[in-house]
């Protein structure tokens, strides 16, 4: 069901990379809540996923751009501008990667080569789309720009390795270009915080599909899929959040205020049974 919630909004969506991503997700419901759209990823990215079919579906235009260079970022906006009439209301950043994970390198063991990478990618891509979108006034007044996150930018979440710190770094650019970009232009910035979600990049990490499971059997809601975090997106993109910034927004069931379950707890007693040799 559409309540028009964008009707009359131009958005850029970066990161959608095919059905599993939430990225995709949120297209799909913009466009259905009334909104133009722009699709962007990587030119690999691009050829390796079926973003071609979600523009398709949107009747969008993809325009390959990495997040992490500014030229290709400054060409994006141009194109996008060009395409659209003018300047956009929203902007997702959906954008997420760790060689260290990929690679299987213990925290403890980092390869500092990859860490910047994953931050370069991760985080300070975050800072370089806000940035190059205020020094060419892509954003129109009152716009939104959203970029998903995860709790472990404040829990030590095992085995999520270097990629908690790139979404501590992500949230910490959200409250200080929000603070300018709301200052200066009317311009929000904010984070969602979503429960653990079965995405290409969430499936590389080791141990996520008990990750899932766990915050499933903690949170009092359940997990939010990710159909239900692109509703969430509309909403920070929408009108109706206009005074909403600089924020990191759980959307995680309830997960990030929990100590413990009941659930959660008869599973852990679960293992004694079983004569877990847990560390």
């Amino acid at each position: 069901m559409s309540y028009n919630l964008l009707k009359g909004k131009k958005g850029i969506i970066f990161g959608a990379l095919n059905e599993m991503s939430i990225a995709w997700k949120v297209a799909e419901l913009a466009v259905e809540e009334g909104a133009e759209i722009v699709l962007t990823n990587t030119p690999v990215s691009i050829r390796m996923g079926t973003i071609d079919e979600l523009a398709k579906k949107c009747n969008a235009h993809v325009i390959a751009a990495d997040a992490t260079n500014p030229d290709d970022l400054e060409e994006l906006y141009k194109k996008s501008m060009e395409l659209l009439g003018g300047p956009v209301d929203f902007i997702l950043h959906s954008i997420g990667m760790s060689p260290n994970v990929r690679k299987g390198n213990a925290y403890d063991e980092l390869n500092y080569e990859y860490l910047k990478k994953t931050l370069d990618v991760s985080a300070i891509s975050f800072h370089k789309v806000i940035q190059k979108a205020k020094e060419m006034d892509v954003v129109a007044e009152w716009g939104s720009i959203v970029a998903l996150t995860y709790a472990a930018a404040q829990r030590t979440m095992y085995e999520y390795n270097d990629m908690a710190d790139a979404k501590a770094m992500l949230e910490s650019i959200a409250r200080s270009f929000g603070y300018i970009y709301g200052r200066e232009k009317r311009v929000r910035v904010n984070t969602i915080s979503q429960s653990p979600t079965m995405t290409t990049a969430g499936s590389g990490v080791k141990g996520f599909d008990k990750l899932i499971d766990f915050s499933e059997r903690m949170s009092p809601l359940g997990n939010a899929d990710a159909q239900e975090c692109a509703n969430y997106c509309i909403t920070l993109f929408s009108d109706l959040t206009r005074k909403v910034t600089m924020q990191n927004l759980f959307h995680d069931g309830g997960f990030s205020n929990m100590g413990m379950s009941y659930r959660a707890m008869q599973q852990y007693n679960k293992s004694f049974d079983d004569k877990c040799d847990c560390k």
